[in-house]
């Protein structure tokens, strides 16, 4: 296991269990068959920018120190880019992709992720194909007419550009 996947399962932990001590999350990664002494542990904990707080209940854990955390791109922002760039999209079950001229599928996908468009787990942008990856609840199909409205593409126009 690499620093980078160490340190990145270290906040999953201090984000979702109460770990008061750099011991106890030794203990937490040796469980999980990730071998690391408590001064890694401890130089992680400070390169991750933690600190220690008494939570809503009193006890004392680890948590991330939290700079003031950027909010998530508007959806307008979102709309402007899809509407200026997006030329087709299609779906099938939870995956929707997302066509743009050559060498924009990355303004497009960079829009979309800081967006937090609900019910989009991930997307991957090639050079003029984004493969987006709809969650269950929300589905491709559904999400894909989400960017179709987004970008001002209606069935017809769709039709028209796959015919070209």
């Amino acid at each position: 296991m690499t620093k980078t996947q160490r340190q990145h399962r270290i906040g999953e932990l201090i984000e979702r269990e109460v770990i008061s001590t750099a011991a106890q999350l030794v203990t937490r990664l040796q469980f999980e068959g990730i071998s690391a002494t408590q001064a890694t542990v401890t130089r992680d904990l400070q390169e991750l920018g933690t600190i220690k707080i008494r939570d809503e209940h009193g006890t004392r854990r680890i948590v991330v120190a939290t700079a003031a955390k950027s909010s998530p791109a508007p959806l307008d922002h979102l709309r402007r880019m899809m509407g200026e760039w997006v030329v087709s999209v299609e779906s099938s079950a939870n995956l929707v992709v997302v066509r743009t001229p050559p060498g924009c599928a990355h303004v497009v996908a960079s829009a979309l992720d800081r967006s937090a468009f609900d019910g989009v787990l991930g997307s991957v942008a090639g050079d003029d194909t984004i493969l987006v990856i709809a969650s269950e609840e929300r589905g491709g199909l559904l999400l894909a007419r989400e960017f179709r409205a987004l970008a001002g593409l209606d069935e017809l126009t769709l039709s028209t550009v796959k015919g070209s």
